[in-house]
């Protein structure tokens, strides 16, 4: 059986995983700018290309993790977006919650360890020990939401574009958490938006985590077809 170009893509999109564990390891230096121009090919609205990306590695991922930590520690968070998922009972947050307890479940941590929760959330801001991160920022464009459309298929290409050349990548939310801690360290303007972080690198094959598949839910809970059969 030949396998198609479909094919092919169609196993890189299905094999993505957002790893939470990762190895020492640098990318090399090629994959990571081939990984960008295919971020790069990334569609936009009137070809605005509205993305500022921030790469860090070695000290200066350090220096960044060092910066976020601190913040967290002394409870300064300063997201430039929202973070609620809705209604306490709308099934966003049941989705989201339903990941947390596998994951936590993954880690081995009880639901009554609040010490061990506490630590493992701080993980995101060591990249989870991935050699690399990028940061994403979008400009304040109007009401942003276009924008920031605009860089998840940014950042979509480059998930797909790492997967395809045998690492992870898992875009943390947690990293938006920080946008004043962040822009301050860069030295950054404050319209200057942070969305959230990809932290990048090979993963580690023996952690539980990363053998956790989350799932998604079936077509028919997105999709509403309109004289269209599948």
């Amino acid at each position: 059986m030949t396998t198609t170009a479909v094919d092919t893509f169609t196993d890189v999109i299905r094999s993505r995983r957002s790893a939470r564990a990762f190895l020492p390891d640098p990318v090399p230096a090629d994959d990571i700018r081939g990984a960008l121009e295919d971020a790069q090919r990334a569609p936009s609205h009137s070809n605005t290309q509205p993305w500022e990306v921030h790469v860090f590695s070695g000290e200066a991922r350090e220096r960044l993790s060092e910066a976020m930590l601190k913040a967290f520690e002394a409870g300064q968070m300063s997201p430039d977006f929202t973070t609620t998922y809705g209604a306490d009972d709308s099934v966003h947050v049941q989705r989201s919650q339903q990941t947390g307890a596998d994951l936590y479940g993954a880690l081995g941590i009880a639901r009554e360890d609040a010490a061990g929760r506490t630590k493992a959330v701080a993980e995101n801001l060591r990249f989870y020990g991935a050699p690399h991160v990028a940061l994403l920022f979008v400009p304040e464009l109007g009401d942003v939401v276009r924008a920031a459309n605009d860089v998840g298929m940014y950042a979509q290409n480059f998930l797909l574009s790492l997967t395809a050349r045998g690492y992870h990548g898992v875009p943390q939310g947690m990293h938006g958490l920080f946008a004043d801690t962040v822009r301050a360290h860069l030295g950054l303007p404050a319209d200057l938006k942070l969305l959230y972080g990809i932290s990048f690198g090979t993963a580690d094959p023996d952690a539980a985590v990363n053998r956790l598949d989350v799932g998604r839910a079936p077509l028919d809970e997105h999709i509403v077809l309109h004289d269209t059969s599948l």
